[in-house]
């Protein structure tokens, strides 16, 4: 899909933020997109009830045009229910940028985030910020002419990557196995499936059979989706010991932040969780009490890479490997960023919204030259497109 937006050949009328200023902001366009999934997925929330199987995703893009000829594209999302709400907070706020300059990332996620601040600064509000603050970074880095983790500062080109898509508990045992060889071939590094079955030992038998079919060199991490209560928790964490796993993710609640550190504490296997907090505040909660060995943010859950930057410091202080959530068009970059262990994970769903497509190779996640984040929307992308409007002067 094209870019339609033209820069503006009028000064829009705003405050100046300053004599340094290089360029405004001269039009943003938004767009909410449906992308339907090749099939229902469920994990272990749809097992307990608390969720129907997944069948879309729903995106909030954001294209922002400068008086001076740049673009940059970011985006945010929604699972299931929010999709609508993102794209209306974003419609609302969207004028705030019109006449700002581009580079002033920090300032312009304050000014953002206070306008909808009564409605909160965390949630929803700052995930439809998320979509305007991607867009601004990937602005920055394609005027610099610089992929974004060069752009942040790289400390490498390529990052560990697993896959999450093969291993569904709606998937049968054979399918999971199947598909962790698929992954295994096309160059992944590593495996992740989905536990927190109403019988643990049958959780118990598919990751017997999954470490058996990949082997026992294969990085294997496993998911209960927070869907284990403490005591089940530490019985399954002893269980799973065995396996040689790279960790266990979200086996209690994303906010008991001392049900997971007492549980870090007693188990060898590393534990990893953090994925549903939506702001700073929380990951610090997080971070701070010892409750994870690998944190994993979401820049468009958080409010978009200028509040996971500081997630990263506060990670980084705290000497925790980094694992951030889905979006690896995104998160590629910031996962190259990161100084300590760092993994990406790999979910092919994304890929029929964008022209490029990331290179695998022996394990790894290859980090883009292009600028940006190296994305040009589909037409595809175009066609599952539901709303769109253009704000400008």
């Amino acid at each position: 899909m094209s870019s339609v937006l033209q820069p503006s050949t009028s000064t829009p009328f705003a405050p100046a933020p300053g004599e340094a200023t290089l360029d405004r902001v001269s039009a943003v366009r938004l767009s909410l997109v449906r992308l339907p999934l090749p099939m229902p997925v469920s994990d272990a929330k749809v097992l307990t009830g608390r969720q129907k199987p997944l069948t879309e995703v729903a995106f909030l893009f954001a294209e922002i045009a400068t008086e001076g000829g740049h673009e940059g594209i970011g985006f945010s999302y929604s699972k299931r229910a929010g999709g609508p709400g993102l794209y209306a907070h974003a419609r609302e706020i969207a004028p705030e940028l019109i006449g700002e300059d581009p580079s002033d990332t920090g300032r312009l996620w304050q000014k953002l985030v206070w306008a909808g601040a009564s409605m909160g600064r965390s949630g929803l509000t700052t995930q439809a910020i998320a979509a305007f603050d991607i867009a601004l970074w990937d602005l920055k880095a394609r005027r610099a002419g610089l992929p974004l983790a060069k752009l942040l500062g790289a400390h490498r080109d390529s990052v560990p990557c697993y896959n999450t898509s093969g291993g569904f508990l709606s998937m049968s045992l054979d399918q999971v196995r199947e598909n962790a060889g698929r992954a295994l071939a096309r160059g992944i590094g590593g495996v992740k499936i989905k536990v927190g079955l109403p019988d643990s030992r049958t959780d118990l038998r598919r990751v017997e059979a999954v470490r058996e079919h990949v082997g026992d060199d294969v990085p294997l991490m496993v998911d209960a989706n927070q869907q284990w209560d403490r005591t089940t928790a530490a019985r399954m964490g002893r269980a799973l010991e065995g396996f040689g796993l790279t960790w266990i993710e979200e086996p209690l609640d994303a906010y008991d932040a001392e049900g997971h550190a007492a549980l870090a504490a007693s188990l060898d296997t590393p534990v990893a969780t953090g994925e549903m907090l939506t702001g700073v505040a929380e990951h610090t909660a997080l971070i701070m009490t010892g409750a994870a060995d690998f944190i994993q943010p979401d820049a468009p859950r958080v409010g978009g890479i200028t509040p996971f930057l500081q997630i990263m410091a506060l990670a980084d202080h705290k000497s925790l490997g980094m694992a951030p959530h889905f979006a690896m068009e995104i998160h590629l970059h910031l996962a190259a960023a990161y100084p300590r262990a760092t993994w990406v994970e790999h979910f092919e769903w994304l890929e029929p919204l964008f022209n490029e497509r990331l290179e695998l190779r022996e394990g790894r996640m290859i980090v883009p030259r292009r600028p940006g984040l190296g994305l040009s929307l589909s037409d595809q992308a175009a066609a599952w497109t539901t709303e769109e409007t253009t704000v400008a002067p």
